[in-house]
């Protein structure tokens, strides 16, 4: 007998191999250790964490759960591929490093890619090697679709509120899928959050981490079921 992929429950879906890419504190990956461990994120195990800065205290946080760990620098590969016209886009650089850090993450066989707080923009030498194995990449971003894409998401969205120019005055978090267009990929979830009068940018800054935390765990568990749904499971 057969489940329709559609009708599966999470205790009859394979394991989801989790690999985590950061660049910082890493509270965002806490949030899915954690979710993994207390069954949030049933079925599932993330099988390294991946960082672009050797200090990120990220990589602790991994360790102390025994899950294995790469740092992967861009430094390497800008002496290795120097910018030809010196403005500052090192274009070799990285794509040589963005082709290496594809290589690396397919090692481990993931099933899901999840950018928690990673401070690099994935190019098409690390996007179009891993959506050829069939491997979801997802993002963590702090604005809702369309609004401040890139850096500083947060402060952008503050600042036009004191100006009075945040539509309704909200800004977000979302989930989305990553393409080369910056923070552009089909949202996954979103959450909206409302700006108080005369809250402070670190109180802002302090609630949206805290939906952050919740938002990157509902939405890798939607993306893991819409993965397997999108693969035809069948289970007996």
């Amino acid at each position: 007998m057969t489940d329709s992929p559609s009708n599966l429950s999470t205790d009859k879906m394979p394991t989801t191999r989790i690999t985590v890419l950061i660049s910082g504190n890493g509270t965002n990956l806490q949030a899915l250790i954690d979710a993994s461990k207390s069954g949030s994120l049933p079925n599932s195990v993330i099988v390294r964490v991946v960082s672009n800065r050797r200090k990120a205290f990220g990589l602790t946080r991994a360790e102390n759960a025994n899950i294995k760990t790469t740092y992967h620098n861009l430094l390497k590969y800008k002496k290795d591929f120097p910018d030809p016209v010196e403005d500052g886009t090192f274009n070799d650089a990285r794509r040589a490093y963005d082709q290496d850090l594809a290589a690396r993450v397919l090692v481990d066989k993931p099933d899901l890619v999840v950018c928690a707080g990673w401070m690099h923009i994935l190019a098409p030498e690390f996007l179009e090697p891993v959506k050829a194995a069939n491997v979801p990449v997802i993002n963590l971003h702090p604005a809702l679709p369309g609004q401040y894409n890139g850096a500083n998401a947060i402060q952008r969205a503050y600042a036009d509120f004191q100006a009075g120019n945040l539509v309704g005055n909200k800004t977000g978090v979302m989930i989305h899928h990553v393409i080369a267009q910056v923070d552009m990929g089909e949202p996954i979830l979103t959450k909206e959050v409302l700006i108080a009068e005369g809250e402070s940018l670190v109180d802002l800054e302090t609630r949206i981490h805290k939906d952050e935390w919740k938002a990157i765990v509902e939405g890798t568990r939607t993306a893991i079921e819409r993965l397997w749904q999108e693969r035809g499971l069948k289970s007996c």
